[in-house]
């Protein structure tokens, strides 16, 4: 079984698909000839030819509202943003139709839409290059949100969300791109959406992470028994992964790089005092990015979670 890192294994997952289904089509800036501005598509245009892999204008409103149309006539399109900042153009299409249309013709049709885009800080890129913003895709009914933290479970879920017959965003942590291999099967393979992970068991407290932070609270968790539950799909999370952990352990921390306030920990943290507050011993804790603007290159280290702050966040609910 190859080692693999994301890259890799996302681009084994849209070979995959791409050869499954012929109505799978893979569209965006940059994709074809190029192979992506992380080279994620990289060989897709030579193996599949310029009818399945499409070059587009640089124009996320055009690129989401074409795929919309493809979706909702019979194809499988995997639209590429080339980053988080730059779908801001787009949410008049995912929001307004895409997230709606099945809704909106009583089931008549749906839109078995993939938006891949890579997200989240730790590459030192320039302003719009970095964000993360999934809590506000979260809140529109109709759209599914995946985060995958390792290579294998990004080969898996990309494979699941391009057979899903809804939309789904696919976020792709940027810092993990090339940062961790793993075993990787060559032949396609399908992870369940909307299904949790417990990435490491114990009893101190629970952790709950997604993407790269999942990397970073297991990290601060060393010397602690802490039990690290990667979310996986933000939209529909595992409520029960996380009642059943919070139910053992009595505490909850929740770590995310997006901006704390409205963050998607709070509905996570909502959920636990609303479902396991019989259960709680401490506060439930969030762990999250400053109320700005994700910055510039030099500060980006400033504003993610380090593991100082995390293992004090650890170290709080243990005080209780």
């Amino acid at each position: 079984m190859p080692r693999q890192n994301i890259v890799q294994a996302i681009n084994s997952a849209l070979a995959g698909e791409l050869e499954r289904d012929h109505d799978v089509v893979i569209l965006g800036e940059d994709v074809g000839r190029d192979g992506g501005v992380f080279r994620v598509t990289e060989g897709l245009l030579d193996r599949f030819g310029p009818e399945r892999v499409i070059d587009t204008p640089l124009a996320e409103l055009g690129i989401a509202g074409a795929a919309v149309g493809m979706a909702a006539y019979g194809l499988r399109p995997v639209a590429e943003i080339q980053f988080m900042g730059f779908i801001y153009a787009a949410l008049e299409q995912v929001f307004s139709h895409a997230a709606r249309l099945r809704s909106r013709t009583r089931g008549a049709f749906t839109c078995p839409l993939v938006i891949r885009t890579p997200y989240g800080i730790g590459i030192k890129a320039p302003e719009l290059h970095s964000e993360s913003s999934e809590a506000l895709f979260c809140h529109m009914p109709g759209l599914k949100v995946v985060v995958p933290s390792s290579p294998y479970n990004a080969k898996g879920l990309l494979a699941s969300a391009i057979r899903d017959d809804d939309p789904v965003l696919f976020l792709e942590p940027s810092r993990l791109y090339r940062a961790i291999k793993a075993e990787v099967p060559d032949e396609p393979y399908t992870l369940p959406l909307g299904r949790a992970e417990v990435y490491q068991e114990g009893k101190d407290f629970t952790v709950v992470a997604w993407g790269a932070m999942l990397h970073k609270a297991a990290e601060a968790a060393e010397g602690f028994d802490a039990e690290i539950i990667d979310l996986q799909t933000l939209k529909p999370y595992d409520e029960e992964a996380i009642l059943e952990s919070v139910k053992k352990t009595g505490r909850l921390v929740i770590v995310h790089e997006a901006t704390r306030i409205g963050g998607f920990g709070a509905e996570i943290a909502a959920f636990a005092a609303e479902e396991a507050f019989g259960y709680l011993k401490a506060p439930v804790m969030r762990v999250g990015g400053p109320e700005a603007v994700t910055p510039m290159a030099r500060l980006e280290d400033e504003f993610k979670p380090s593991s100082e702050r995390i293992k004090k966040a650890y170290e709080t609910v243990m005080e209780f």
